[in-house]
């Protein structure tokens, strides 16, 4: 869904983070996407809620290569890094009321989300126009969205992480 504004400014704010999160609370994948950008426009900017049912395939923005940022506006999440493997080769928490605020991950890094807590909502960039052919690629070692393996895959990525 993108958002549209009645003047050049585009504002990111409760309203449209109580927008996000609702179409993620309604949202079989528990989570909701809410677009500043048109496709075509170089830098990919929207709002990314993220519920902690929500399975997001680990994955890399490698063909075209593209750099990805993640800003907490509410909630809080781990961002996660793997290796060709499947193995998380690194982690950050990320929230609001800080210590880390945001995270920058490099073009062609295999990486997934984690929201560890309801309501939680990122600020997501993402360089180059949004193609859908080539948007992303999924990690061959990664079960699919909405797939019984996804959901045993995300379990054991979060009972990992809460040893860690």
């Amino acid at each position: 869904m993108k958002l549209e504004f009645a003047g050049p400014l585009r504002p990111i704010d409760r309203a449209a983070v109580s927008r996000a999160q609702g179409l993620a609370e309604v949202s079989p994948r528990h989570r909701a996407i809410v677009r500043y950008h048109d496709h075509a426009e170089p830098i990919q900017r929207m709002l990314n809620a993220v519920a902690p049912e929500s399975y997001v395939r680990p994955h890399r923005h490698a063909d075209p290569a593209k750099l990805e940022v993640f800003l907490a506006l509410t909630g809080r999440a781990l961002v996660l890094t793997f290796d060709d493997a499947g193995t998380v080769t690194s982690f950050v928490e990320i929230a609001p009321q800080g210590p880390c605020w945001g995270v920058e991950i490099p073009a062609g890094t295999w990486h997934s989300v984690v929201a560890l807590e309801s309501g939680t909502t990122l600020y997501e960039l993402i360089e180059g126009a949004f193609e859908p052919s080539t948007h992303k690629d999924y990690a061959p070692w990664a079960p699919p969205e909405g797939s019984e393996e996804g959901r045993r895959f995300q379990a054991a990525l979060q009972a990992h992480l809460a040893a860690e």
